[in-house]
Order: structure tokens, then sequence, then C-alpha cells
């Protein structure tokens, strides 16, 4: 049995499942509440709740204790009956890190919704036959979170209001802690027998495409975009680092019907060190996505010193605060004017590294952490 701490003291548990081998945008902002907040918070004690996947200990704080939850993070275990799986007796407040509510809580629940892709706009989630099951499981939990949450916390200004205009109830209890970036995303110099070594030729120019490879991060886009800008141009390609398996080849196809197919490297997940190359080393992120709930290759990119070129939707905008170059992102020829301005204005390129570099030191994981310290004391208080 996990328990609290002694008489007098709360335990606040963090479902910190998503932590694993494969990285993601939720897994930043949970390590970043692993990281920070049990220093924040000594009069406090933590319940970690840990996948198989992570080996070790998430945490050396000595407020915390860890617990192996063997169930999916996104299954019917953590839907329908986590306190069954897990003992939660001791638990003041709960942290549903990954926009789902579980049922049968009995402590009060902050949910992080870091967007509501899948109830709005489900079809920009998945491309998979097994889509429409997910929307339907995804859609529930995220309904019961603004039901019945004591407190929501969302990542952007972009996500509360979509949240506020869909859950109009909602608003008084919703919050917004801003994601940050870790300070291992810095400028650093070429390497060019490491870029060799990505596959990445390193005799010449390229812009960037950094995500998973679903239907919102428009990745089509981002190649007809990249070819609107560079058809004529065969000195510069388009590298993209994505989570996509077999599903590549379509993006394949495309290039060649494009005519850029020998321009265009599919890169499987790098180490963090070979992405901080890859973006300090390009020319551009381009990063066309329909929606997003923040978008941590926005603020990789700027704290790298890599110009971003982006949408003018969603949370892009906000997260870039002035400091990229933003257009429709179904507009292709708007997108290659703002890659081209990027790529071939020297000026300008110069000024968007230092307006991203200002951007980015503002975007901090503590303030982060400390901003959801402050939600989960306002619950406990109530």
């Amino acid at each position: 049995m996990i328990e609290g701490g002694g008489m007098g003291r709360r335990t606040i548990c963090i479902d910190c499942r998503y932590i694993g081998p494969r990285p993601s945008g939720i897994a930043e902002t949970v390590r970043a509440l692993v990281d920070f907040v049990p220093e924040l918070a000594p009069d406090l004690d933590f319940l970690l709740l840990r996948s198989p996947a992570h080996r070790g200990a998430l945490s050396k704080a000595v407020n915390v204790r860890e617990v192996v939850v063997p169930s999916a993070a996104n299954g019917p275990a953590t839907m329908w009956w986590l306190p069954r799986v897990v003992d939660l007796s001791a638990v003041s407040l709960f942290h549903a890190t990954f926009n789902i509510m579980p049922a049968g809580l009995k402590a009060p629940c902050v949910t992080t919704i870091h967007d509501l892709m899948w109830l709005t706009e489900p079809q920009l989630c998945s491309a998979r036959l097994a889509g429409r099951a997910q929307a339907l499981f995804h859609g529930h939990g995220i309904r019961r979170a603004l039901r019945k949450s004591a407190a929501i916390v969302t990542v952007s200004e972009a996500s509360r209001r979509e949240i506020i205009a869909h859950s109009p109830p909602a608003a008084r209890q919703t919050f917004v802690t801003m994601s940050g970036v870790s300070p291992e995303f810095r400028p650093v110099p070429r390497n060019i027998l490491r870029l060799a070594e990505l596959g990445v030729r390193p005799d010449r120019r390229f812009v960037l495409t950094v995500g998973q490879y679903a239907p919102y991060k428009n990745h089509e886009g981002a190649l007809r975009a990249f070819a609107c800008a560079f058809a004529d141009r065969p000195e510069i390609d388009l590298v993209l680092v994505q989570r996509m398996g077999a599903r590549g080849e379509r993006l394949l196809r495309l290039a060649k019907e494009l005519g850029i197919r020998g321009r265009v490297r599919l890169l499987q997940p790098v180490s963090r060190a070979d992405l901080v190359q890859l973006y300090s080393s390009a020319s551009a992120l381009l990063h066309p996505s329909f929606c997003e709930g923040f978008g941590n290759p926005l603020a990789e990119a700027m704290a790298c010193g890599c110009p971003v070129v982006t949408s003018n939707v969603s949370a892009m905008p906000e997260v870039t605060g002035g400091a990229a170059l933003l257009a429709p992102p179904d507009d292709f020829p708007k997108l290659a004017e703002a890659l081209r301005k990027a790529v071939d204005d020297k000026a300008q390129a110069a000024a968007m590294r230092e307006a991203g570099l200002a951007r980015a030191a503002t975007l901090n994981w503590r303030s982060f952490a400390a901003d959801t310290l402050a939600v989960y004391r306002g619950v406990l208080a109530s």
C-alpha cells in the first residue's frame, strides 16, 4: 500500500505514465512537474504513478514515493477503474495529466487538457481505421474532465479559449500553466560529422519539420509549401523528424509527385542532443500545424536560434510571441513566401533568431511547475 506522509501532511498523486522512451509534448510537461514541484512544495507529499516502460526512479526527492502501474495510460483501466488498480485512498488530490479524467476518484481531480481536438476535430488526430474508436474513448474522458474536475489546467491561452467556448461553465476553474522549454535546447556549433551520421547532407542547407505524423501536424502541407518555395532550388533539402512507422511512405510518394523526392529526408525520432544539433543547423523550422495545444518544436527551435515559419492559427502565434513568420496552414504560396524570407533574407533571419531566443527565454519549466502548484494549493484550500 502506498500512503501519504505523516499526520497533517497531504499527498498529491501525479499520473506520470506518459514519461517513457517515446518522446511527446505531454511527457515534457509531466517531466517538468516531477523535476520541480516536489522541491517547490516541501510541505506536501507526492505519489507518482510510473510506467513500467520507464526504467528507474522518476525522482530522488525525499517527499516523493512512486508506484509502477502496468495499465496503459490511455486504456480502459485508467478510464474506468484506476482506483482498483492502484491504492489512492491516502491521496488528497489527483492530477490527471493527459486530457482524460479517470472514473471513481474519491479525491478532487486537477486535469490537464492540452487541447480539445479529440472532441472538436477528431479527424485531425488520427487517420487510422481505429480513429473513430479513439475519438469516442478520449471524448468520453475529456467530457468527464470538463464536468467533474475541481480545476482544469491547460498549456496556452488559445487552449483555454477553446475549452471555455466548448464548455462555458468550465471558465471559472480553467487556468493556464504555460509550457516551457528545457535549457538543453540552445544554439550549438554545426557538427558536419554528426549530421552525416544522421542522414543529413552537411554540405547542403535544409528546412526542418519536427513532430509525429498525425493529420493535425499537416506534414503533407509542409511538403507542398517547401516544394512551392524551393522547387527550383536543388541545393536546399527538407528534413522531417517524426514518429511515423510505415506510413511515412505516403509522404515519400507525395514528394515524388511534387518533384522533390531526392531532397526529402525522413528521420525516425532522434536523441535530444541530435535534435538540438538539427535545430541549430537548420535554415528554418517549418511547422504548419492546423492546431496545437502548445507546440514544443516551436519553443525548442527558437531556443536553438532557428528561425520559425508556422501557422497563424491556434496556439502558434501565442507561443512564438512575434518571433516567427506566420501564414495560414492551408495557404501554400503564403507559407512558401514566408519560408523564402526566413531562408534567403539574412537580415530577416538574424532578426528572427534574436527574437526567437528572447521569446524562448521567457518559457520556463520551473514557472510552469510553480503555476501548476498554485492550482493544487487552491484546490486543497477549497
